[in-house]
């Protein structure tokens, strides 16, 4: 396997934890917090979207490598 393919893997999987992470900010958010807690809903929901766009960018790459 060629380093490009081992490099965009390790971001891959670094990129689908965050994204995992920010689901969790955001489910923590819902289960726990609203409605009270509405304010926060846009933020973090936009940086829920955000590393979920960045784990599919890293995951299209490694598809078009090949890996």
């Amino acid at each position: 396997m060629s380093d490009d393919i081992k490099a965009l893997e390790k971001e891959v999987k670094k990129t689908k934890r965050l994204a995992n992470e920010q689901a969790s900010i955001l489910h923590d958010l819902i289960e726990d917090s609203l409605p009270d807690g509405y304010d926060k809903l846009m933020g973090i929901a936009q940086a829920t979207y955000d590393a979920c766009k960045t784990w599919d960018e890293a995951n299209q790459k490694l598809k078009a490598a090949g890996g």
